[in-house]
């Protein structure tokens, strides 16, 4: 029996055992792929090297990976460049999820068939994360052939702790999740056959592949784990984000190190020179929304709690239950409003961990668009307009805000990479993230608010003046791109001109419409809850719903609709409608509150309910129904999830 801080590695076949440096592949034998060993065999009979749970078995059945209880991932590699023989020289006794002990068959190899396809039978066991799981992995010095089961190595684990079990179940999972997500994405990129060869940047897989039209893009844009897919320069990209190494690796452990090479081959269909302008605009904002849409994933859920605090605090203030100065008020204002205050931190450490910039500084450059005395600028014309080294810039309020951040964490990975070129290593751990930080701050200060301001301005002076020309034309046009505005942070050249309205004249014919969209959202939501039978995205749809009717509508819009593109595009359409209703019935709004929870604000004061509470009525309602029933019918189907049946840890 070995030391406790030891696992003995079997023999997986009877044969010769070789040092991974003699084996005749130069991605093992360089260790690429991690530590371990090979066996020339001379029977085709494959046992466990190891006990654990079977987490990988490749569709071509020449690679087996078993993950242990210490947390170990080894992978059996049948053969070198078998993966092109599509499994017809294996038989496998075992499946993924198999819990198997040492010794354990796990497959037959014909060994004649192999030859006969002058391929190399030689047998690899790797531990693929041994440079974190083992201080060692000591290889036997055995003269003679070893008997499959026999003990060909000794693995010194690095950590030995009560948590052990603990983290190996841990590993077991996510391991088992980059393993299961790259079985997914092979197989819907057109099937092993269909890969020239993959590698991979910072955060994208690129595939060359012989044939694009033969891959599934919205299952694997939708598949938990990918942020989004992209083509171009003749590369089927899968935007992974930071754990796209590990993706990559579980990809080859299937495909083999033969399809690492980077062929220069395209598609068969279509090249990259006939791509049209619109294609490429389109491919980029679909990027830059499956960022954003990824980078919020995390905050969703409280962000629609918050939004329902919110709601309910519009509600017991409007029927004078509390007062906006009373303690009890500023308390639970401040638990519902912090998310969105400071949503530009969070939303800095959520994007760069998406991006592979560092989360810290970005999240300390979201700390600097929301300082105190820039946010106190900002929201005052007379200090709105400063210089910053002789640079005039217009100070913005960047709360709640988050494209700004999202081109922060992309810049991020840039002005990070080119700051290591020029400063010494002993120095990097002290100037790279202050300087980083300043960098994306005065960026954002200085050229990104800057022009955001200027266009959400024009936009807005564009937009009065149609309201001026025809109401019911505004509302249609206003209803259609407020929350494409939101989406981009141009809607902040809007809220002024309602706030002044409502400050100088008691009213916002605007604001109403502004109300209208909110509620398209939130129908288009619901309609997801109803028409879906996934459980998670029902929780969500439903909390996301009930938050975009108190008024606060950035968990539909990126938990839920900008994800499944035509939902938002849907809504949008029934949001114009609804505006379109609006404007027709002159629907005014008397306080900076809307949606559904906000129906005192359309109440007339000295009047009380008339007409124009009527009117919020039909709008807002016909609005809801509308939206609803529109994505219910053409804007969403469970299909467009893609299968998650098979990225699940435990299958």
């Amino acid at each position: 029996m070995g030391k406790i801080n030891e696992v003995s590695v079997l023999a997986p076949v009877t044969g010769h055992i070789l040092s991974l440096a003699s084996v005749q592949d130069s991605v093992f034998a360089t260790g690429k792929m991690g530590p371990g060993f090979g066996i020339q065999p001379t029977t085709g009979q494959i046992v466990a090297p190891v006990s654990g749970r079977v987490t990988l078995v490749a569709a071509t059945k020449h690679a087996i990976g078993i993950v242990t209880t210490a947390g170990l991932e080894v992978l059996i590699h049948l053969g070198i460049d078998t993966v092109a023989l599509n499994g017809e020289p294996f038989t496998l006794h075992v499946q993924v999820g198999d819990e198997v002990v040492a010794g354990t068959l796990l497959a037959d190899m014909d060994l004649a068939a192999v030859k006969q396809a002058h391929k190399l039978t030689t047998v690899l066991v790797i531990v693929t994360n041994g440079q974190n799981a083992l201080t060692a992995l000591t290889v036997l010095p055995l003269t003679k052939p070893v008997a499959a089961g026999g003990v060909a190595a000794i693995a010194h684990l690095a950590v030995v702790t009560t948590a052990t079990a603990t983290m190996g179940s841990s590993t077991n999972h996510t391991v088992s999740r980059y393993q299961a997500l790259a079985t997914a994405i092979i197989a819907n990129v057109g099937g092993q056959q269909n890969i020239n060869s993959v590698i991979h940047c910072i955060t994208r897989l690129r595939f060359y592949l012989k044939d694009e039209a033969l891959a599934h893009d919205s299952i694997i844009a939708n598949l938990d784990g990918v942020i989004d897919v992209a083509k171009a320069g003749g590369q089927y990209q899968v935007v992974i984000g930071p754990a796209v190494n590990d993706v990559f690796d579980a990809v080859i452990a299937q495909l083999g190190p033969e399809f690492t090479a980077a062929k220069s081959v395209l598609p068969t269909t279509t090249t990259i020179n006939e791509k049209s302008w619109l294609w490429r605009v389109r491919g980029g904002i679909s990027g830059v929304i499956g960022v954003m849409t990824a980078s919020m994933i995390p905050v969703i859920g409280i962000l629609a709690g918050s939004g329902i605090l919110k709601g309910i605090l519009a509600v017991l203030t409007g029927f004078k239950v509390l007062t906006v100065a009373s303690g009890t008020y500023m308390v639970l204002n401040a638990v519902a409003d912090a998310t969105f205050y400071f949503l530009p931190v969070v939303l800095g450490f959520t994007a760069a961990k998406k991006l592979g910039s560092d989360p810290i500084v970005l999240a300390i450059v979201g700390g600097i668009l929301i300082y105190p005395s820039l946010i106190t600028a900002a929201s005052k014309g007379a200090t709105a307009q400063i210089t910053f080294l002789g640079v005039p810039t217009h100070l913005m309020s960047y709360s709640a805000s988050v494209f700004p951040m999202i081109v922060a964490a992309w810049l991020g990975t840039y002005v990070e990479r080119g700051l290591k070129r020029v400063i010494p290593l002993y120095l990097r751990s002290v100037f790279i993230p202050i300087i980083e930080a300043l960098i994306l701050a005065i960026v954002v200060l200085v050229v990104v608010g800057p022009l955001i301001t200027i266009i959400s301005k024009g936009m807005a002076n564009g937009l009065v003046a149609v309201y001026n020309f025809s109401p019911a034309l505004s509302g249609l046009v206003i209803g259609s791109l407020y929350q494409t505005m939101v989406i981009f942070g141009l809607h902040w050249g809007i809220i002024p001109i309602v706030i002044n309205d409502i400050a100088t004249n008691g009213h916002s014919y605007l604001n109403a419409i502004l109300s209208i969209t909110m509620v398209a959202q939130g129908g288009a939501v619901l309609a997801v809850f109803l028409k879906s039978k996934n459980k998670h995205l029902k929780e969500i749809s439903l909390a996301a719903a009930i938050s975009a009717f108190c008024g606060v509508t950035e968990p539909a819009l990126y938990g839920v609709n900008l994800k499944y593109k035509r939902v938002f595009i849907v809504a949008s359409i029934a949001s114009g409608l609804g505006g379109l209703l609006t404007g027709l019935l002159r629907v005014n709004n008397y306080a900076l509150s809307g949606s559904l929870i906000g129906f005192p604000a359309f109440i007339t004061p000295g009047v009380g309910i008339g007409t124009n509470f009527y009117g919020y009525l039909i709008s807002h309602y016909g609005t809801l129904v509308l939206a609803t029933t529109l994505v219910y019918l053409f804007g969403f189907s469970d299909k467009r999830l893609g299968s998650k049946t098979n990225l699940r840890a435990d299958q």
